[in-house]
C-alpha cells in the first residue's frame, strides 16, 4: 500500500464558474476521502483565470467541513505574501476547527506575477534570504506560548500545525533539509531538478522536533482512462493550458480535443515533453507501470496527483483509477 495524495488547482474549465469549481472541489475531496487518499491539499495562486483557490485557507474550511478523515492543506501558502502571524491565526484557525487534520505547505514564490505580487504586498522589498526568516518565524507562533512573548497567535500558539517546505529547485531542498522539515517538490509543473533536488534533501537533512528522517513528497499529473487512448485525449485540456500559460496569457481550462498532439510543432512538443516529464497518461494498467517505476527512481514516501481534466465525472473517474490500481493507504504519518 502507498501513500497517495490530492493536489487540487480548484479548476474553473471554460464556460464555467469559480463557485462550480469550489463546489467540484469539495466533491472530489469526498470521493478521495472515501479512496483513501492520504490528504487534499490546494494551492495559493492570483491572477489566473483558471485557478479559484487564491483565498486558499477559505478554501481548505471549505473542503474540511466536507469531509472528516482526510487530511487538507496548503500546497502551499506562498509566504512572501503574507505576514508570518497572519498565516499562524489562520492556519491555528483550521487546526482548531478541524484537530488533526491541518497540513501548511509553504513556498517562497509568488504565486503570480510581479504586478499581482505587489497589488497583494504592496512593497517587494526584500529578497529571497526573508523566506527562512519567515519560516522560523511562522513555527515560532505555533509553539507553545513562552512567558516573556508578547506577539501571539490566536488559535495558532501551542497547536503544532505540520510545515512543509514545497519547492522546484536546490533551494526549497536544502531548506527543507535544514530546517528538517517534509519536502514536496512541484513535478508536475517544474520536473528539471527534481532527482538533484531529492539527492540533496536526503543528504544534508537535519533531524528537527517535527520530522526524524527525510520525508519526501512529489507531485505528478496523472490522466488515467478506461483507455490510453481516452486518457490521451483527456491529458489535451492540460497540454493547452501549459501552452498558453507558457506564452504568457493563462486561461481557463479548455475542452479536450481529439489528436491533439497531431497538430503540434517540433517547438510545442519539446516544451510540452520538458513540462510533463513526470505526467502519467493511459488505462488503469499503464497508469500503475508508470506511477511505480516512477516510485522506484524517486523512492519517493509519497505521490501527490494532479489532474487537470476538463469534465469532472471524467476527472472523479481518473481519480479512482488511481485508488484502484495504487492501493493508496489513509494512514499514513502525521508530523
Amino acid at each position: 500500500m502507498m501513500h497517495i495524495s490530492v493536489l487540487d488547482l480548484s479548476i474553473i474549465t471554460d464556460g464555467g464558474t469559480a463557485a462550480q469549481a469550489l463546489r467540484n472541489t469539495r466533491d472530489l475531496a469526498q470521493h478521495a476521502e472515501r479512496w483513501g487518499y492520504q490528504r487534499y491539499w490546494v494551492a495559493e495562486h492570483h491572477n489566473m483565470p483558471g485557478i479559484a483557490s487564491s483565498a486558499t485557507a477559505v478554501v481548505i474550511g471549505h473542503v474540511a467541513g466536507g469531509t472528516s478523515t482526510i487530511r487538507v492543506g496548503a500546497g502551499g501558502i506562498m509566504l512572501p505574501n503574507h505576514a508570518p502571524l497572519v498565516i499562524a491565526e489562520q492556519f491555528g484557525t483550521l487546526e482548531a476547527l478541524y484537530p488533526g487534520r491541518i497540513d501548511l505547505g509553504i513556498g517562497r514564490a509568488p504565486g503570480t506575477d510581479q504586478m499581482t505580487a505587489y497589488a497583494l504586498r504592496r512593497t517587494l522589498r526584500g529578497d529571497v534570504d526573508d523566506f527562512p526568516q519567515s519560516v522560523r518565524e511562522l513555527q515560532h507562533y505555533f509553539r507553545t506560548r513562552q512567558p516573556d512573548q508578547q506577539v501571539h497567535a490566536v488559535p495558532g500558539a501551542g497547536l503544532h500545525v505540520p510545515l512543509w517546505i514545497l519547492g522546484s529547485s536546490l533551494y526549497g531542498a536544502q531548506l527543507a533539509a535544514t530546517f528538517g522539515l517534509p519536502y514536496a517538490f512541484a513535478a508536475h509543473f517544474a520536473p528539471g531538478a527534481l532527482l538533484p533536488a531529492l539527492e540533496v534533501y536526503r543528504r544534508f537533512f537535519q533531524p528537527s522536533e517535527q520530522l526524524n528522517a527525510p520525508y519526501v513528497m512529489v507531485g505528478v499529473n496523472v490522466f488515467a482512462a478506461p483507455t490510453d487512448d481516452e486518457a490521451r485525449y483527456l491529458k489535451s485540456s492540460a497540454q493547452q493550458s501549459v501552452l498558453s500559460l507558457r506564452r504568457g496569457h493563462p486561461v481557463r481550462l479548455p475542452p479536450p480535443v481529439a489528436h491533439f498532439e497531431d497538430q503540434l510543432t517540433a517547438q510545442d512538443r519539446a516544451l510540452l515533453a520538458e513540462a510533463h516529464m513526470y505526467a502519467f497518461a493511459g488505462a488503469p494498467e499503464t497508469v500503475r507501470r508508470g506511477l511505480e517505476g516512477f516510485l522506484m527512481q524517486t523512492g519517493a514516501d509519497e505521490i501527490m496527483v494532479s489532474s487537470q481534466i476538463y469534465d469532472h465525472a471524467a476527472r472523479l473517474r481518473s481519480y479512482e483509477i488511481v485508488a484502484e490500481v495504487m492501493r493508496p493507504s489513509s494512514s499514513g504519518p502525521v508530523f
